[in-house]
């Protein structure tokens, strides 16, 4: 996985202290624009999980062809709850995020399949 400047670094550790493979953009490349975000992530086969809208547009205008984005649309929530949704949703595995657009907002998830 490979969380954006934006995702919280608490949730990156969380996840990373669980032993997942992530990559935080903050710690390791910080102020790279989102099209590097994304070419990182392609070079890499990583899932990009970010609360940033562009990577849509990234991915369906201009033909980036990512292993999966996860885009959280959440507006007000606890600091934890971004890491234990990520964990959750890995952990029931009934989601398949491999080339899917998965959004994620407070009331449902809809994800659209990447080329």
């Amino acid at each position: 996985m490979l969380a954006d400047e934006n995702f919280p670094f608490s949730s990156f550790k969380f996840l990373e202290n669980l032993e997942y493979d992530i990559v935080h953009i903050g710690k390791d490349f910080p102020s790279i624009t989102d099209r590097e975000v994304m070419e990182f992530s392609m070079n890499e086969n990583r899932i990009t999980i970010t609360f940033d809208s562009d990577y849509g547009e990234l991915v369906f205008k201009y033909g980036y062809q990512s292993i999966g984005v996860i885009y959280l649309r959440l507006k007000d929530f606890k600091p934890q709850y971004p890491e234990e949704l990520i964990h959750q949703i890995i952990v029931t595995n009934e989601i398949d995020l491999l080339n899917q657009l998965t959004v994620i907002d407070e009331n449902q998830i809809r994800q659209r399949k990447i080329n």
